[in-house]
């Protein structure tokens, strides 16, 4: 609760690394070639997961944050991106154009036993599992609309709770019951405006 795992160009290369709260100091998170991008911790907050990307491929990676070591998750030649640990920590939702459009898959935290969930139309990408573990939220675009959206862990039941002309990353509240989420209005002559924040 007292580190952030963020992405930073201040090398002018992207690379994920921790900021601790308390002391102010920042860690480059493993000396990985090219960009590292998309990171979450690990319920127990002592691993973190990301994507490394390396020419036209990004692939996932979890480091132990006291060893420093990293693992290689996924092997696929794609773009997998977005990794969300579960609530238990045994498994993780990530999306990748692995099937030919962007669509979410399922896998246990080894990188074992990857399974898609997402089959609706258009391409589904940021999912993060919902504290309590019962639902995924993600973005969806479909004909050019964006939508924010949940389902069930298994792919069932998909719902679309939001909608605007770009609406996308959503954020679970603590209560696992609240999304946070940003919204960009059009503006008047037509291009992308200002992003604010909103909650369902």
């Amino acid at each position: 609760s007292q580190r952030v795992a963020y992405l930073s160009y201040e090398t002018k290369v992207p690379r994920v690394y921790i900021l601790d709260l308390e002391t102010g100091k920042h860690m480059l998170v493993g000396n990985f070639p090219g960009i590292t991008f998309a990171p979450r911790f690990s319920p127990d907050g002592k691993s973190i997961v990301m994507s490394q990307m390396t020419k036209k491929n990004s692939y996932i990676y979890e480091m132990d944050l006291a060893t420093k070591q990293a693992k290689k998750l996924t092997n696929f030649p794609s773009l997998d991106t977005s990794p969300c640990y579960s609530p238990d920590g045994s498994k993780i939702i990530f999306n990748s154009d692995r099937g030919g459009s962007k669509q979410l898959y399922i896998m246990d935290r080894d990188g074992k036993n990857t399974k898609r969930i997402s089959f609706g139309g258009g391409v589904y990408s940021t999912p993060v599992w919902s504290p309590r573990g019962d639902l995924i939220a993600f973005t969806k675009v479909q004909g050019g609309q964006f939508y924010i959206g949940v389902m069930d862990p298994n792919g069932k039941n998909e719902r679309l709770l939001a909608t605007g002309f770009v609406v996308e990353g959503p954020s679970w509240a603590p209560n696992g019951r609240t999304l946070m989420f940003g919204r960009q209005e059009r503006s008047n002559n037509g291009k992308a405006g200002i992003t604010n924040i909103y909650s369902i």
